[in-house]
């Protein structure tokens, strides 16, 4: 059975399935991102005799599964647990990771793609209801900071090894390699975390909790939908860096494979630990007296405005300072990662409504991948140019500037709708 008590279960066991919770991030998103390496590599593209367009729709595959199996996927982490639903999507998206190495043609390649994407919709709205019941609020910023690490240094990490194992071996021993290697993780998650596997009053309490914010209320909330514009314009930015930063430093900067690896770990190494420091600073701030609101909000719009540099890359003259400001301009978003999410997801959402919130702002996440992934690719084929693809990241951090400013207000936020006391009499 789940607590909710942190002070039950230990902060040095909170922390290491934390520290777990983070890792398995960290292999989701080297599994998701290391098909970015093969994507500028001639001979894979040639094996599939794959365009631009063909490019954008393999990077897209994923993130469209991982959309519509976002909100299932957060209902089935509240209805059985966190232990076992995460365990047995993780063993499937490994194995799919390492089939990719042994598929011959285009359609088998997008197919394991969404399963991937599919699978690993379980990640976020289990590593947040897991967070949401074994800390506190003021560990929430350092909490969803250390959970972030991942999903940062899964593409600083998976980078440059994708490219190293593509240049060393093949782009096939690539996808077996990190897909065999990172089943690896279910030894240690399933030996020591407990089963949470909801007890039957346990779940009728949730289902009537549940109802107390009604989807009518929360699609009706400003700061709802403050937290899908931000999320779609924070993730707008990432996964452009994901899927096509490395084609781009290859193709239009003139890179190697190897070195624009190391310059994507740099770039998201720089955004990981930024995000952990922003958030423990906010914490921080927030713990001597100041309004936690405005706090969060500050580095919000400060992170997005600092994101906004990369278009001096896409306009610099060399190599060193294109490579300056794409480092820089990632590290600055860190600012707003950690901060954003806590207000979007934590702060400013009734506990009933956190699961089906994170849901529907993966949602809008996934689609956020989606619609780079395949724009990027549509506009750089039209335009011949990097520049268009980097200027449209630009106009979406200032929209999310602007929703962070104007729509996360607390009188915003989502109803209850029905009296606690309805709650007490189950």
């Amino acid at each position: 059975m789940e607590t909710t008590d942190p002070g039950r279960s230990g902060v040095s066991y909170r922390f290491s399935v934390l520290a777990l919770l983070a890792l398995g991030v960290l292999i989701a998103y080297i599994d998701r991102t290391s098909i970015s390496a093969t994507l500028a590599h001639p001979d894979f593209i040639r094996h599939f005799a794959l365009d631009d367009l063909d490019r954008g729709w393999i990077n897209a595959a994923f993130f469209w599964s991982y959309g519509v199996f976002q909100v299932p996927m957060g209902w089935v982490a509240d209805r059985y647990g966190v232990k076992w639903p995460y365990a047995i999507s993780f063993a499937l998206w490994c194995v799919a990771t390492a089939l990719m190495g042994a598929v011959t043609a285009l359609a088998s390649l997008v197919v394991m793609r969404l399963i991937i994407g599919a699978a690993e919709a379980i990640v976020i709205p289990a590593s947040y209801r897991w967070i949401r019941n074994n800390f506190d609020e003021s560990q929430n910023g350092l909490a969803v900071g250390l959970l972030a690490m991942g999903n940062k240094f899964g593409p600083a990490f998976g980078a440059p090894l994708g490219a190293w194992m593509i240049v060393n071996y093949s782009w096939q021993a690539m996808f077996i390699g990190t897909g065999l290697v990172g089943l690896m993780w279910l030894l240690p998650w399933l030996t020591m975390v407990r089963s949470d596997y909801p007890a039957k009053p346990e779940v009728i309490r949730s289902h009537i909790s549940a109802r107390t914010v009604t989807l009518g209320n929360i699609l009706s909330s400003p700061v709802v939908w403050g937290g899908i514009i931000t999320n779609f314009c924070y993730g707008y930015f990432t996964f452009y860096c994901m899927t096509w930063m490395p084609a781009y430093l290859v193709e239009q900067r003139h890179l190697s494979i190897s070195r624009s690896g190391v310059f994507t770990f740099f770039s998201f190494a720089g955004i990981a630990i930024v995000a952990l420091v922003a958030g423990w600073v906010a914490d921080r701030v927030i713990a001597a007296g100041r309004n936690p609101i405005l706090v969060r909000k500050v580095f919000t719009v400060t992170g997005f405005l600092g994101g906004c540099t990369v278009l001096l890359g896409a306009y610099a003259d060399t190599v060193q300072m294109a490579l300056f400001w794409n480092v820089l301009s990632l590290s600055l978003l860190g600012l707003v990662t950690a901060n954003n999410l806590v207000l979007s997801r934590l702060t400013l959402i009734p506990k009933q409504a956190i699961g089906l919130v994170t849901g529907i702002q993966g949602v809008a996440t996934s689609l956020a991948g989606g619609v780079t992934a395949s724009l990027s690719g549509w506009l750089l084929q039209v335009s011949g140019s990097y520049r268009l693809p980097m200027l449209i990241i630009l106009v979406f951090l200032v929209v999310g500037a602007l929703a962070t400013a104007f729509l996360y207000r607390p009188e915003w936020a989502p109803r209850v709708s029905e009296p606690e006391g309805e709650l007490h009499q189950a």
